[in-house]
């Protein structure tokens, strides 16, 4: 396909996604894609993605968490309880790479935009699904939020083990983002297999499955094996003093992990004889196996200087060490302010906005976002003329609801 006026240069430029997700996980799994050069055609119901209404905003229907989960996106809004919606989707879909969608498959199916359906206008189509659950299973047909996959996958029973005892879930969505991540890398595998193949196929992402796997890489522990060693979780991670240390004056961020990074701090704070005095100091293995006691003792350390003192002395020592950002440090950060991570861009509704940077680099494909995040169904016209659609049959469309023109409210 080629590359069309104002889309993003990347590695995936040329290749075209049809976007039905909505909220978090799937539209951050397609922003990426989007990022990498992928011309993304976001499907909206009348009344718009959920999270447009998140504020603050300075317009309705544009607020923060949309605009940094939709850059690089084009919008059609189209009322998918009317019947016109299978003939625009199916047109979108002959015409695309990859369609992407968050409901269950079997919304999917009575919308008539089954794999079956959609394959059949376009057998090379990768056809992905993000939901909750692996569909073979007996929460296939369960919704999933969040907050939901966090606790099944024990996020909150950790947090508990390694605080107060209250299970609390991780104040980022953080199985959303994991799993749009998840889905990105099979998206883009089946896109290369499909080129080695000449065929599409249907790949599913299930948020339980992968959450499970990603908490467990560290925490199976010794259940691991059978029969169980231990009753599983990596007991440096469930440390109750692995935290920001609090410091004379403030808070800083440091670990000191392997041996030489040990024997470094030790010599710099004067206390070269702590492994002698107390064998629990005395190598990793030991330290491993008494961590709740050796952070304890860190804490206690730390507490004998200020923040900019630790960060003096661990920076001379080679010792791993960070300061500890509030939101507002993080966008003044030196390293972040060096590599460009923020930008600011003038969005045509928004005004001025901060735009944050595609972390990853390439060498001669390197991406830059394309378009700042759609209005609602900004782009409609345009996505319907591509597809085939004549200007009476597009007033047609518009006139029987199915379709919503361009949002020219700002």
């Amino acid at each position: 396909m080629a590359q069309r006026d104002g889309a993003a240069a990347g590695p995936l430029a040329g290749i075209r996604i049809v976007d039905m997700t909505t909220v978090l996980m799937g539209p951050y799994a397609t922003q990426t894609l989007a990022d990498y050069g992928a011309d993304v055609i976001k499907v909206e119901p009348p009344e718009g993605d959920l999270v447009r209404q998140i504020g603050p905003a300075r317009h309705a229907g544009m607020g923060p968490i949309f605009l940094n989960t939709n850059r690089g996106k084009r919008s059609i809004c189209l009322d998918l309880k009317k019947p016109e919606r299978r003939e625009v989707l199916l047109r979108l879909a002959a015409e695309a790479d990859a369609l992407v969608y968050n409901v269950r498959p079997q919304a999917m199916a009575r919308l008539g935009l089954s794999w079956e359906a959609v394959s059949a206008v376009n057998p090379r189509i990768v056809y992905a699904g993000v939901f909750g659950y692996g569909q073979d299973g007996p929460y296939a047909d369960k919704p999933a939020y969040d907050d939901l996959i966090q606790g099944a996958c024990g996020l909150p029973h950790l947090i508990a083990r390694a605080g107060d005892g209250t299970p609390r879930y991780v104040p980022t969505a953080l199985s959303d983002r994991v799993v749009a991540l998840a889905a990105v890398g099979a998206i883009a595998a089946t896109l290369v297999d499909r080129e080695r193949t000449g065929r599409g196929q249907r790949v599913d992402i299930p948020m339980m499955e992968t959450m499970a796997g990603f908490v467990l890489g560290d925490h199976l522990g010794g259940l691991t094996f059978e029969p169980p060693l231990d009753a599983g979780g990596y007991g440096r991670q469930l440390s109750p003093d692995r935290r920001s240390y609090r410091t004379r004056d403030g808070f800083v961020c440091a670990l000191v992990y392997n041996d030489k990074q040990w024997n470094a701090f030790l010599a710099a704070i004067g206390r070269e004889d702590l492994p002698k005095q107390d064998p629990r100091f005395a190598g990793f293995a030991a330290r491993i196996a008494n961590i709740d006691h050796v952070n304890a003792e860190l804490a206690r350390i730390f507490e004998t200087r200020t923040t900019a003192e630790w960060l003096a002395l661990l920076e001379a020592a080679d010792v791993p060490v960070m300061p500890m950002n509030d939101l507002q440090g993080l966008l003044s950060d030196p390293h972040l302010a060096a590599t460009g991570f923020f930008r600011a861009v003038e969005h045509p509704s928004e005004g001025r906005i901060r735009d944050m940077r595609i972390a990853a680099t390439w060498s001669a494909t390197q991406p830059s976002p394309s378009r700042p995040a759609p209005r609602l169904g900004e782009q409609s016209d345009e996505i319907l003329r591509e597809a085939g659609f004549d200007d009476a049959r597009i007033r047609e469309l518009i006139e029987r609801g199915a379709v919503r023109p361009p949002d020219i409210q700002h």
